[in-house]
Order: structure tokens, then sequence, then C-alpha cells
């Protein structure tokens, strides 16, 4: 029986070890906190990511390795994969832990993306800023997410408190045009390791606070428009020889698609897949990994999944609906923290937005779902 090994042990480990058991595979979860949520059901190795004696017992006891986050540390994904297979390989993680080497990817593969420029020193934001000027996000290039580690700069007089707040990180910095975007669009994507391409349909997102609040798929955009964002994303897996699942996430703006970021890993924006496709992003992810067939990405209907964060509300409001869906990470409740998630699916959008308003209404939570009953109507 195969082990699958896979680095982090948050939500994102426990639903690939779900939909991992109608496969027959046995996980090994590595996480430098005792209580990762994955770990309530998945055997566990607690240690740092750069113990190397916590990682040789982890490579000894897994067959291949995969990730849950992509701030694991590359030169630790790079010692495993001199013991055992990894994917997706180091390099791929190493780019998307770098915002300037994933936009320097993004700009070298013919992809749109902001205007940017590296920030080493305060004499470097004065001048990335007279080029690019304001609105502008002042960001670390390494170990920020969910909004976190970034400071947007409204006017040129707010250079000074960027500076102060953000150049003490070591990991340097990344001055990056603010865009107006019109919205926020996902693929996710798995490539196999025969170099098979599959996407799921185009996703819709909104986020509040930098936190992803709202996802829908299909997005209801022009055909054209669809199979260009997928182009980009192949032109990203092949350029890494990626292995998995992972994500682009994209702006719309005037038409044109702007590259913000990729996730080298399954997405929160693709959660709606386990109920909402033929085959989940999470299980896709373990064949890729495995190197078994992919399966199908074809959808079952309209979907929308709806993030809780901080704490959760009432599930039976959601499982009352005929396509709702629950799920729970076992987390305790924390301000910021993705605690649960639910999705909703219908046969058609005018049914999945009636769905909403009822769930919306009776959560209290109307302005979480107002967006995407705008957009489905």
């Amino acid at each position: 029986m195969t082990t699958v090994g896979i680095l982090g042990g948050g939500q994102l480990a426990r639903m690939l070890a779900l939909s991992g058991a109608p496969l027959g595979l046995r996980f090994l979860v590595m996480d430098n906190t005792a209580d990762a949520c994955a770990g309530q059901f998945v055997p566990m190795v607690v240690g740092d990511y750069r113990d190397e004696t916590a990682l040789a017992e982890f490579a000894s006891r897994i067959d291949v390795a995969t990730f849950d986050f992509e701030n694991v540390p590359a030169d630790s994904a790079e010692w495993l994969a001199q013991r055992v297979p990894v994917f997706p390989n180091p390099r791929a993680l190493a780019v998307a832990q770098d915002r300037l080497a994933e936009k320097t990817l993004f700009r070298e593969l013919g992809i749109g993306v902001p205007a940017f420029a590296a920030i080493d020193t305060r004499a470097d934001l004065d001048a990335a800023l007279a080029v690019i000027g304001a609105p502008s996000i002042l960001k670390t290039r390494r170990l920020g997410y969910d909004g976190k580690g970034q400071f947007r700069i409204r006017t040129l007089a707010d250079a000074d408190a960027a500076w102060v707040a953000l150049s003490g990180n070591t990991h340097g910095l990344i001055l990056e045009a603010f865009v107006p975007f019109e919205r926020e669009l996902s693929v996710v994507a798995a490539r196999g390791r025969d170099g098979e391409f599959r996407a799921w349909p185009l996703t819709e997102n909104w986020h509040e606070h930098g936190i992803l609040s709202a996802s829908l798929a299909p997005a209801h955009v022009a055909p054209a428009l669809a199979a260009h964002a997928l182009d980009y994303a192949r032109r990203v897996g092949e350029a890494l020889d990626y292995v998995g699942v992972f994500a682009l996430e994209l702006f719309l703006r005037d038409g044109e698609l702007l590259a913000n970021e990729m996730a080298p890993r399954v997405h929160n924006s693709g959660h709606w897949t386990i109920e909402g496709s033929e085959t989940s992003q999470f299980q896709n992810h373990l064949r890729a990994v495995l190197g078994l067939p992919l399966g199908d990405t074809r959808m079952l209907g309209h979907a929308c999944m709806l993030n809780w964060i901080g704490d959760l509300p009432d599930a039976n409001v959601v499982l009352n609906e005929p396509g709702g869906h629950w799920h729970d990470y076992g987390k305790a409740p924390r301000d910021g923290r993705k605690v649960g998630h639910a999705t909703v699916r219908a046969d058609s959008a005018e049914q999945l937005a009636s769905a909403l308003q009822r769930v919306g209404i009776a959560l209290g939570r109307e302005a979480q779902v107002a967006p995407a009953i705008q957009a489905l109507r």
C-alpha cells in the first residue's frame, strides 16, 4: 500500500487524505505544530521543516511526498527530493515562494502582469515609485499570504510608512502597481507526470480583508477569455515541468487578464470541485503525484463555495439545502482563521442564486453571498 507524505498539516492536507482514501492510500503528515488539523485522523511527524532528523523520519515512512502549503522551505524540499520522489518539484515551489521570481517568469512566458520592481533599499522604493506611481502595493517577496506582508501605498506620502512597516523583512520586497480590476478569477489546473493537462472551469472569486470569501463556478465570461486563461495556466505548468494541482490567480481589467500569483498546491478557490465536478482537485492532485490517469474535470451544474472565517455558522442551514455540503476543518475559532467552508450546488444558475439567497438570509450573511448572486443573475 502506497503512503503519501504531506508537508504541512492544515485543512488542505486533511482534504487530500479524505479524497485519497477511496484510492487505498495511506498518509503521513509532517507539521511544526502538534495540533495541526490533519493530524486529527492522519498520522503525524511533528518537527521543524528544516530539522533533518524529523525530515529523515518522515522520508523513511513514505513513498512519495507533496505539499499542503507553499511556504515549506525550498531547501528542505530539495533535501527530501534526494531521498523520495517529490511533486511538485522543488523548483516550482521555489519560484512560487518568491513574488519577484514568479512575476519574472510570467513576463517571460508572455503572460500579462502589473508593473513591478525589486526593492532592496529605501532609494529603490523612491525610484520605483517614480516609475510605477501610486496607488501601488509594497509586498514581501516571500511568506505573505491572505493579505499579510503587504502595505497599500495610496499616495507617495505613504512611502515612509510602507518602508517602516516592511523593511525589516529579510527576504526582500517587491513593489507592484495597484490593479483597479473589475473581477478576480482563478484557473485551477492539474498536470500529470506524463504532461497531461486538465483544468476546471474558470472560477470567479471575492475577498474580504485579503481572505477569500466566496468562489463561484463556472465564471460567466466569454469562451475566448476562458480559453486565454487556461492557456496561461498551461504555459506555467509546462515551463515548471509541474506535477500536481496548482492555481493561477488572475485580475480582469478592461478585457485584459493580468496574473497576480500562482499557488503550487490545491487551492481554496477549487474547494467547490469536491461536490461540483466529476473529479475533485484533491483526488486529481493525488492521481498526478502517483502517476495515475487524471480524472475528468467537467462540472456537475453550478457551484458556489463560501469560506467560513473566524468561526462556524449554523451547519443546519446549509445541510437543509438539497445541494448543500458542509466542511468543518476541526479548528478552534480565531479571528482571521479559515475554520471551514460550505459548497452549494445546483443544476441551474437560477436555482443556485435562490439557494444562496436562502442561506445568506438564514445565516445573516447576505453581504457574503450577494456578489455571487449578482453574478448568477
